[in-house]
């Protein structure tokens, strides 16, 4: 006689209800992830399919899973902004000359995007894809923004329909540099998508203070990816303390009687503080500070002379940056007829036309001001740093205050039915689709060229 066939077991009747209403309460995010990603998949083509050419970040990751903090030097794909070490009377100096057996060899950057990546990285070894993993973020930043943005209009700090929202998400994602920074990989740029996405996430949790620990926690792993975004602190500071209308006489309330504050800024250090002690901890034990993430000890760079002139910040860059920000241009070749972009940078009035209406909202609502003040105090550090972002498309650092500009856009009153307002979104997306074709990073250039003799 024949046994008789276990039937596998259905799904009840309440897990299809749950996943029907779970379905049509989130469409919309849903549709603009799965689309988006096939569209970042698309212009990402053949990179899609491989790791990318400066994968740091795996193998920082793959090093942590094998017991060690360094990269073994065989191990490295290539030299590329890489911090190397070497111990001299105790003493950590930078590498000078032919590298060294006893030399230790680190990702020069901060790393919680190897964090993020490690499950995956214990998966598929030194050859995880980070390309296709930074689309797949990126197309989830897109998805999640809209639903900031939703969440917003739920809480009456915007008066933007749906529809709208959907066109203030792919305006980042599609319509700024996020388009030509997510479709490639790199250390770079991966940082950058990955900076973009938490800082989505803590504005979930930080507007109105509504999720102090979250908001920590979240605000701790954004600056662990970018150390710029350790800035957008203030925003977090501001609606905790003064979020309005009236903030002169809140501040004041604040000092006079902090206790009502400090339930909201205490859950904030006590989610930030955790991921920033171990990370102090691992830059003391790698370069023997505990703020250092390594960008004195790298090898032989061509930013290590101005580095070791006037250090990482310094007023001498304040004009290298601010014409890589604003007052780089396009050229004209004629023969062949091509249209040429600056690999130093690109007016940001260029790859983000809508800045124009940034300064003449139509309406200036409570978070016009901590949203630009946000802005000012992520941007103007940058402003200061050593390097302009070389070589990219456009100013790339702009990028950590990019979701900050998108919400002005979105409180600021502009109808999205203006004819001029439409013409600005539309050059926008043009120009970085250009991006997204066009760039050409250092590694690929490499890579297809050979390197230099």
């Amino acid at each position: 006689m024949r046994a008789p066939v276990e039937e596998p077991p259905r799904p009840s009747a309440g897990t299809i209800g749950a996943l029907r209403i779970f379905l049509g309460a989130y469409r919309t995010e849903l549709s603009l992830f799965v689309g988006c990603a096939m569209v970042l998949a698309c212009f990402s083509g053949p990179r899609f399919l491989r790791q990318s050419a400066a994968p740091h970040f795996v193998y920082a990751g793959k090093a942590w899973l094998d017991g060690r903090l360094d990269v073994e030097p065989a191990d490295l794909p290539n030299l590329e902004d890489w911090a190397c070490v070497r111990d001299s009377a105790g003493e950590k100096l930078r590498c000078e000359g032919p590298p060294r057996a006893t030399d230790h060899w680190y990702v020069s950057f901060p790393s919680f995007p190897a964090v993020v990546m490690l499950p995956f990285i214990a998966l598929h070894g030194w050859q995880f894809n980070d390309t296709s993993f930074g689309v797949l973020l990126a197309a989830a930043a897109i998805a999640l923004f809209y639903a900031l943005c939703r969440r917003l209009a739920a809480l009456g700090e915007s008066a933007r329909t749906a529809s709208e929202d959907v066109v203030l998400a792919l305006t980042l994602g599609f319509g700024t540099l996020f388009f030509s920074c997510a479709i490639r990989g790199e250390v770079w740029f991966f940082a950058e998508v990955l900076g973009v996405l938490f800082t989505i996430l803590y504005l979930h949790a930080a507007v109105r203070a509504r999720r102090p620990l979250w908001a920590g926690l979240l605000w701790s792993m954004a600056t662990l990816t970018r150390t710029p975004l350790f800035f957008t602190g203030l925003f977090f500071l501001l609606e905790a303390l003064c979020p309005g209308p009236d903030r002169r006489g809140q501040l004041k309330a604040a000092l006079r009687a902090p206790a009502p504050s400090l339930r909201r800024l205490l859950p904030f250090v006590a989610g930030a503080a955790p991921l920033g002690l171990l990370a102090a901890l691992y830059n003391f034990v790698r370069f023997g500070s505990p703020t250092d993430f390594g960008h004195r000890f790298l090898y032989n760079n061509r930013v290590n002379a101005d580095i070791d002139a006037y250090g990482l910040f310094n007023l001498r860059y304040l004009a290298r940056n601010l014409d890589a920000a604003f007052f780089k241009l396009p050229s004209l070749q004629l023969h062949p007829f091509r249209l040429l972009y600056d690999p130093n940078g690109l007016s940001l009035f260029l790859t983000m036309p809508f800045l124009v209406l940034l300064f003449f909202p139509r309406l200036r609502p409570r978070l016009h001001w901590p949203l630009w003040l946000t802005v000012a105090a992520t941007a103007l550090p940058g402003f200061l740093y050593q390097n302009t972002g070389y070589m990219q498309f456009g100013f790339r650092f702009s990028l950590d205050w990019t979701p900050y500009l998108v919400l002005l856009l979105a409180v600021g009153g502009w109808s999205f039915r203006t004819r001029g307002v439409q013409l600005l979104l539309a050059l926008g997306f043009l120009v970085n689709f250009w991006g997204a074709v066009a760039f050409r990073g250092y590694t690929e250039l490499v890579r297809r060229l050979g390197p230099p003799p």
